[in-house]
């Protein structure tokens, strides 16, 4: 066993998040969101160096030396992967890893409404699956692949930078490709996916005009696409899409769009308050004839009223999933506050309301 791995086994037993090893400081741990030292000396560069290339490839190191940045996955077989990001910093190397568990939860696990879950029976089309780093989006997509690939029988791609969740192929024939790894990048593996048969490709992260455009337009000769963009509503997430192309395409853009869009999940984390463990709130909007039909003619901003309306479809704004929660007694009103939409609704229900002259 490597030396390294001794601070995993600690992080996987006693519940985790996230792994912090940093120069000069004493490794750390995150529960729930929040950051705790290990009793630890604190860590030098040196030592720390050698710790973290025992389990990294050449490949890797020489693109670290060169860059200063490096993102891989490692496993320890029967425990967990890891998603692992390497950084230099004023005081030397640093690392951080995400553990992904080795089970792959389903959406009743997750407690996702059932609408989720519907997602993977969905024949072609693209399904976007939005919200901050560490919102639980790549588990909530984990989820809804591992559906279809229970209930379908067809072939999935997904393309990662790293791969987190591993799906053992069980109905469907399941393909990982890892960016740097398998593939140069996204763009260059969406392409290759389109001479590959597939009738699902799951991309880690649409982060250039090149791979959102080769989504839609995967979308829209017959495949499933899922995706991730770090957009706080669903509304802003369909603007996101196409603010990014020049402005002489969005008009084809946004008509390419609203025939291949079938929903849109915005997701935030809470810490809940009444036992261990963490939350998830959901704004879901399904790409209902009207829904596409406002993104054709540029109305957007009338978006969080379809979703208000379109309960029956499965469509929940996020101020109304918090409001839930928050009912439920699951989550503080001060965290609830903190990252609703529409935070007015929320400040009563706070003994000290925040001065905070950005919401004036």
């Amino acid at each position: 066993m490597v030396q390294i791995d001794a601070f995993f086994r600690l992080m996987h037993d006693q519940g985790a998040s996230d792994l912090h090893l940093s120069s000069g400081h004493q490794p750390a741990l995150r529960f729930n969101g929040d950051i705790e030292r290990i009793k630890h000396e604190p860590l030098t560069s040196d030592k720390l160096r050698a710790m973290l290339y025992e389990i990294t490839s050449q490949e890797k190191i020489k693109e670290f030396e060169e860059t200063g940045d490096v993102d891989f996955g490692y496993e320890i077989p029967g425990m967990a992967r890891y998603r692992v990001n390497y950084f230099m910093q004023k005081n030397g190397i640093s690392a951080v890893f995400r553990e992904i568990p080795a089970n792959v939860p389903t959406a009743e696990q997750l407690g996702l409404p059932s609408v989720i879950s519907r997602l993977a029976e969905l024949p072609r089309g693209l399904v976007l699956v939005t919200g901050p780093t560490g919102s639980g989006k790549s588990t909530t997509l984990a989820a809804i692949i591992d559906q279809a690939n229970r209930i379908r029988k067809d072939h999935i791609i997904t393309v990662e930078d790293p791969i987190e969740f591993v799906h053992t192929s069980q109905n469907c024939i399941v393909n990982h490709r890892e960016v740097g790894t398998h593939t140069r990048t996204f763009s260059t593996a969406l392409r290759g996916a389109l001479r590959e048969d597939p009738d699902i490709i799951l991309v880690g992260e649409l982060r250039d005009l090149e791979t959102m455009s080769l989504a839609i337009e995967a979308a829209s000769t017959g495949h499933l696409v899922f995706g991730t963009l770090h957009t706080s509503s669903a509304a802003k997430t369909v603007d996101r899409v196409i603010e990014v192309f020049p402005f002489s395409e969005q008009a084809q853009i946004r008509a390419t769009l609203s025939d291949g869009l079938r929903a849109v999940i915005a997701q935030v984390l809470f810490k809940r308050i009444d036992k261990k463990g963490r939350c998830a709130a959901l704004e879901i909007l399904v790409a209902t004839p009207a829904v596409r039909n406002l993104i054709r003619e540029s109305k957007t901003h009338q978006i969080p009223s379809m979703i208000q309306t379109g309960k029956q479809y499965g469509m929940q704004l996020l101020d109304d999933a918090i409001m839930g929660l928050y009912e439920k007694g699951w989550i503080s009103p001060d965290e609830a506050y903190s990252k609703a939409n529409n935070k007015s609704l929320f400040r009563p229900f706070l003994n000290k309301p925040p001065t905070d002259f950005t919401e004036t």
